[in-house]
C-alpha cells in the first residue's frame, strides 16, 4: 500500500487505530455507530485527510463509484451483522483490494499475573462470572481464528494470519479506568460495579507496587477481496 491509498475503518471508535495510519498519508474513511466517539474521533484526527461518518456499517451506503484498497477494523469487526459485514466489505473495496480485522483479549501464559485468578472470586460472588477452576481461558497463541469464516463467506480468501502477544503493567487507577471502557463492566449494576472497583483497588494498593500486570494477544487477520461475476458488484 502507498500513500493516497483510500482505507474505510469500521467501528474507528476515538481514532486509536486510525491515527498511525492517517499519519502515513492514506485518505481514510471511519464508519463510527457512537455519536460521541464520532465526535471524539474528529477532534483527535482533526488536520487528517479523515472523514467521520456517525452510522452503522451495515446501514453505511458508499457513494457511487467508491472503491477501496482496504477495509479494516481494529476490535470492532466481531460487534458488526455477521450476515452482512463481509458482503459489505466486499462491495466497498475494489477488485484485489483486502479486508483487515484483528482484536485485542486478554490471554493467559504461564507464570501471568495470579491477580486475576484471584479476583475471579469476587466477579463469582458478585454473579459476574464462574470460579477461576472452571473457566477456560486463553493462552498467548491460542486465540480464536476466523479463517474458516472468511473462507465460507465465499467473498474472500485468507492470506494472512498472524498472533501477537503483549505485557502491559497497570497502576490502580489506570487499570480502573481500562475496565470501564469494557461493555461487561460498563452494564454491571452501579452497586456490583462499585464493589468490584472497591475490592480491585483494596487488592492492588497492598501491593508493594500498587500495580497490575496484564497480558494481550490478537490475531491479525487479512484476507483478499474474491471476484464473483455477476452476483455483486
Amino acid at each position: 500500500m502507498h500513500a493516497g491509498d483510500r482505507l474505510l475503518e469500521v467501528g474507528c471508535a476515538t481514532g486509536k487505530a486510525t491515527l498511525p495510519l492517517a499519519k502515513r498519508g492514506f485518505k481514510i474513511t471511519c464508519i463510527e455507530l457512537g455519536a460521541g466517539l464520532a465526535a471524539a474521533a474528529r477532534q483527535n484526527l482533526r488536520g487528517m485527510d479523515v472523514d467521520i461518518v456517525n452510522q452503522s456499517f451495515e446501514e453505511w451506503q458508499p457513494e457511487a463509484e467508491y472503491a477501496c484498497d482496504l477495509v479494516f477494523a481494529a476490535t470492532a469487526w466481531k460487534w458488526m451483522d455477521p450476515d452482512v459485514r463481509y458482503l459489505k466489505a466486499w462491495q466497498s473495496l475494489r477488485p484485489g483490494g483486502h479486508l483487515a480485522f484483528w482484536s485485542a483479549e486478554h490471554v493467559f501464559p504461564d507464570g501471568g499475573d495470579p491477580f486475576f485468578r484471584d479476583i475471579q472470586a469476587v466477579y463469582h460472588a458478585l454473579g459476574e462470572g464462574r470460579p477461576a477452576d472452571q473457566n477456560d481461558w486463553p493462552r498467548p497463541g491460542e486465540l480464536r481464528e476466523y479463517r474458516y469464516e472468511i473462507e465460507q463467506s465465499g467473498l474472500f480468501e485468507a492470506v494472512h494470519l498472524r498472533h501477537f502477544d503483549w505485557e502491559r503493567v497497570y497502576a490502580v487507577e489506570a487499570y480502573i479506568q481500562l475496565l470501564e471502557t469494557f461493555s461487561g463492566h460498563i452494564l454491571m449494576e452501579t452497586r456490583k460495579r462499585d464493589k468490584l472497583f472497591h475490592e480491585i483497588r483494596e487488592r492492588l494498593n497492598r501491593r508493594s507496587d500498587k500495580s497490575v500486570r496484564r497480558h494481550w494477544g490478537a490475531v491479525l487477520h487479512v484476507a483478499r477481496r474474491k471476484e464473483r461475476h455477476g452476483l455483486w458488484g
